[in-house]
């Protein structure tokens, strides 16, 4: 790798500093448009059986739409001021200044909150008069060109605690969900790990120690795992404290508002049913088999019996090479060319306008996202750069998310983003692409088999992993109804759910309990099983490759759409598009199989 700096994202087109007048000015608009909404819920009497406008249909999509446009608003800055500040809390968790402003922010948010329950309760007494919602929804104007989102917060609504309760649970999330969230976050960031390399111990942020397990001297593997999870040990009982308050405030509300039970909310977030859950994971667990035989093969590959937890990651075959940043961004600006003009045009302005947080550093974030900035139809990518394929893809990956955002461009707010399965499409179809073009380029078997074994490893995580994970959350769910757990509790979950879905593929005496401490994942409030979509992304992502290989450049019109489309319309419905049927577990098998023929592949080389 060169020893040029790698870079920090830059935001200075959205707002000059934390500190700035712009700045200053853009939260007190969003405190003038909260007031202003405030007005105007209660002038119109949208709440919870509130009164109807006199005027019928008409008067009916002119009050929907006043609360669409201002809400819509909002939003975009809302949204914009969030992103703003968790660009310097995520890249720099010490930054006190980032910190009180997210705190200051996250009360706007639970005004907003409150607006929202108003407008949701006040659709679904609505709604009960069928035919006057629908003629209002056929009236020109915000309430058609939101007919999806209005219908979604109706059948919604059932699921709602009385006004003040909503409220109460909003303005209690403060010092309750999202302080334990921010306390997870601070405490995985700030960790240091003393590490011996090269004859002299060094303090090493969490996020190096963990980009160790693609090392390829076995002894720093398993060194930097086992001191990995020496840190983690030192850290359980403050991180088992926020997974207890988390967990245990989820099952309340849920209780509360009448929810089933701990999948209900997020297979509604997915916008997909039991039936197509249950159909990609059962044909997900029938998979193991073969990633078993993968994780065996690499173990005898690496010269040992079983493959212990470190050895994962571990490289195989040769690349013979590592990738310097301004190598990996040529590379993929290559290959995005031959795919999509819109995606590579949107990439350049990515790498020339840093648009990327890449180094490594204390306070940083682990692993990697991508956000989007409303304001300036932007993106932000963060991600730990170390030179490795893996990064690489990572990359790819993030600046997919960036291109579905690209994509929905112009839109309103409440038109936008995806629910949680589809938000994976563009990043997993992308990474996909890269990987693809990177085996058919490989220049003998020894590097075939590395760049395999780099989408195998992938795969896996997404499948057996992310299997382990939901077996882990759903029990956490279900057992903390009763009884706080303690961090030996959960550990014993961790353990036994990697058993179940990695089986003889792994060495079992070298599992990893703590994989619970440090995903930030389970420690969202508001979104829980952040896992099954993963799986969801991936294959189905798969599946659409696969279409694209058959329809090539004719596939990208009808894709991007999608892409645009994915905040206005149920998984099922989107996916039919394209003649998918995701309730059909033969839809998931056949994804399946592209993976396991990788994997014969592998096993070939």
């Amino acid at each position: 790798m060169t020893s040029q700096p790698l870079p920090h994202w830059d935001l200075s087109n959205v707002y000059p500093g934390l500190e700035s007048d712009e700045f200053a000015l853009a939260v007190g608009q969003v405190r003038a448009g909260l007031d202003e909404l405030d007005e105007y819920l209660s002038s119109h009497q949208i709440a919870r059986r509130g009164t109807l406008p006199a005027g019928g249909p008409p008067a009916l999509a002119a009050a929907i739409g006043g609360y669409l446009d201002r809400m819509n608003v909002l939003l975009r800055l809302g949204w914009t001021l969030g992103a703003y500040v968790n660009s310097f809390f995520s890249t720099d968790s010490y930054n006190t200044t980032a910190r009180r402003l997210l705190s200051e922010l996250e009360t706007l948010d639970v005004r907003l909150e409150r607006q929202e329950v108003l407008f949701r309760g006040w659709v679904g007494t609505v709604s009960e008069q069928a035919e006057l919602f629908q003629a209002a929804l056929d009236e020109p104007g915000p309430a058609r060109e939101h007919t999806f989102y209005l219908k979604e917060t109706a059948k919604q609504s059932r699921f709602l605690m009385s006004t003040a309760e909503e409220t109460l649970a909003s303005e209690l999330s403060l010092s309750g969900t999202r302080a334990w969230e921010k306390l997870q976050a601070v405490v995985t960031t700030q960790i240091k790990v003393p590490f011996e390399r090269g004859g002299r111990v060094e303090e090493l942020p969490i996020t190096v120690i963990q980009n160790l397990n693609t090392d390829p001297d076995g002894e720093v593997r398993r060194r930097a795992f086992e001191a990995e999870l020496a840190a983690w040990q030192s850290q359980r009982e403050p991180l088992a404290a926020c997974l207890n308050g988390i967990k245990g405030a989820v099952n309340t509300l849920n209780r509360r508002r009448g929810r089933t039970d701990c999948l209900h909310q997020p297979l509604d977030q997915s916008r997909i049913d039991r039936e197509t859950l249950d159909a990609m994971l059962g044909a997900m667990a029938d998979s193991f088999s073969d990633f078993r035989r993968y994780f065996q093969h690499k173990a005898a590959l690496l010269g040992k019996e079983a493959l212990p937890w470190w050895d994962l990651f571990a490289p195989v075959g040769r690349l013979g090479r590592s990738y310097s940043y301004a190598e990996a961004r040529d590379l993929l600006l290559e290959q995005f060319g031959t795919f999509s003009d819109r995606l590579l045009t949107m990439a350049h302005r990515a790498f020339d306008r840093r648009w990327i947080d890449a180094e490594p550093r204390d306070g940083k974030q682990g692993g990697a996202f991508c956000m989007g900035i409303p304001a300036v139809e932007e993106s932000r990518v963060l991600c730990n750069f170390d030179g490795t394929l893996d990064q690489v893809l990572t990359i790819a990956h993030e600046l997919g998310h960036a291109y579905h955002n690209n994509c929905q461009a112009g839109k309103a707010m409440l038109q936008r983003g995806a629910p949680m399965t589809l938000a994976e499409t563009a990043s997993i179809l992308v990474e996909t692409y890269i990987t693809e073009a990177a085996l058919a380029q490989a220049a003998d078997p020894q590097e075939e088999l590395a760049i395999l074994d780099k989408s195998l490893v992938t795969a896996s995580q997404v499948v057996v992993d992310i299997y382990s994970r939901f077996l882990f959350e759903k029990e956490v769910f279900e057992r903390r109804v009763q009884a706080d757990l303690s961090a030996d509790d959960f550990c014993d979950i961790m353990l036994r759910a990697q058993q179940a879905t990695y089986g003889d593929g792994l060495d079992p005496r070298h599992l990893n309990p703590y994989m619970w401490a440090w995903k930030s994942h389970y420690y969202i409030g508001g979104l829980s099983f952040y896992n099954f979509p993963y799986a969801f992304g991936l294959l189905f992502g798969l599946g659409l490759y696969a279409i694209y290989q058959e329809r090539g450049k004719a596939f990208l019109p009808d894709y991007e759409d999608l892409l645009r489309s994915t905040g206005e319309g149920m998984a099922a419905d989107l996916a039919a598009r394209f003649r998918i049927d995701i309730r059909s577990r033969a839809f998931w098998e056949a994804s399946l199989s592209v993976i396991r023929e990788r994997i014969e592949r592998y096993l070939a080389l």
